[in-house]
């Protein structure tokens, strides 16, 4: 993935944010001097794996396969005295495919903020299950087939239950979603298991300076 991309991908969120007027936190507009200067911060922020986030899944095609995230509080799973809960904001493109994963720790609620159709898949373990899969979408229960698509409209919500394959993406013709993300201790380098060979983070083309740099670029010092 080129930092051009990442770059574009970053201004897209902030323009989606400005037009719903969700303010970030001063230090989502830093650059890398600045957290530099302020290193106990970039620690803080490096060790909840707070801040920014660009994948394309190790896809090379970040429109088809990829996501946008800004992870505004999280604690450490490791760490019992760290906050119990993480909230994220992912903006999610038309046909923008965030893969089939699940979690084992983590129990998320997906959200759609806002903007356009927040469509929602799940699947068994095991390919040839065809049991129904039941889901709890703002407090009702609805039964799904596996890959049968789950339509949430701006303001609606579905809960992840740990263990349980889910991928999702923005319905074509209705545009970009801004999603958002409840959930208990998120850990991006240990609790993604991907149905298929895939990476969380992407390889970044450094082709253009740096807008932003993303959570796991801003090294502790």
């Amino acid at each position: 993935m080129k930092r051009s991309e990442v770059n574009s991908a970053i201004t897209q969120a902030k323009e989606l944010l400005a037009h719903y007027r969700w303010s970030l936190p001063y230090w989502a507009h830093w650059h890398g001097k600045d957290f530099a200067n302020r290193s106990e911060l970039a620690n803080h922020l490096y060790l909840h794996q707070m801040g920014w986030d660009v994948t394309d899944f190790g896809s090379g095609n970040f429109a088809q396969r990829g996501l946008t995230l800004f992870c505004l509080r999280n604690g450490i799973q490791s760490n019992p005295e760290s906050a119990p809960y993480a909230e994220k904001l992912l903006f999610i493109g038309e046909n923008q495919e965030t893969p089939f994963h699940y979690h084992k720790i983590k129990m998320e609620d997906i959200i759609n903020r806002g903007g356009g159709v927040l469509m929602v898949e799940f699947r068994h373990h095991e390919a040839t299950n065809k049991n129904k899969i039941s889901v709890n979408v703002d407090g009702a229960i609805q039964s799904l087939s596996p890959n049968e698509p789950l339509e949430l409209a701006a303001g609606q919500s579905v809960t992840m239950t740990r263990g349980l394959y889910h991928r999702f993406y923005a319905k074509p013709g209705h545009g970009m979603v801004l999603g958002g993300e409840v959930s208990q201790v998120n850990d991006d380098s240990g609790d993604n298991y991907f149905l298929d060979e895939l990476g969380r983070f992407s390889t970044i083309e450094e082709n253009e300076p740096v807008l932003h740099p993303l959570w796991n670029e801003i090294v502790p010092p």
